[in-house]
């Protein structure tokens, strides 16, 4: 006598169809994945892209050349001197 799926006997049912929507789900991750990867491609290479990677170059720069060392803010710890004019 067989069991049936709808009082717990399909187990076996169950787990075939687990595994099929997981090996589903990974290849559509996988696919997700190269049109990601092909979509960055061709923003790399058109113009768009290209002023992108310049401006993210520059501001770089610009924050390691803008502090040659010396404090933002210098405090002169409390010292002041009086002119005696």
């Amino acid at each position: 006598m067989g069991q049936c799926a709808c009082f717990g006997g399909g187990g076996a049912e169950r787990e075939r169809r687990a595994e099929a929507e997981r090996a589903e789900s990974k290849e559509a991750r996988a696919k997700a994945a190269e049109a990601a990867q092909r979509r960055q491609e061709e923003f790399d290479r058109s113009a768009a892209g290209r002023a992108a990677k310049a401006q993210m170059k520059a501001m770089k720069e610009a924050k390691t050349s803008s502090n040659q060392g010396e404090p933002v803010l210098k405090a002169d710890n409390g010292r002041q001197e009086l002119d005696s004019s």
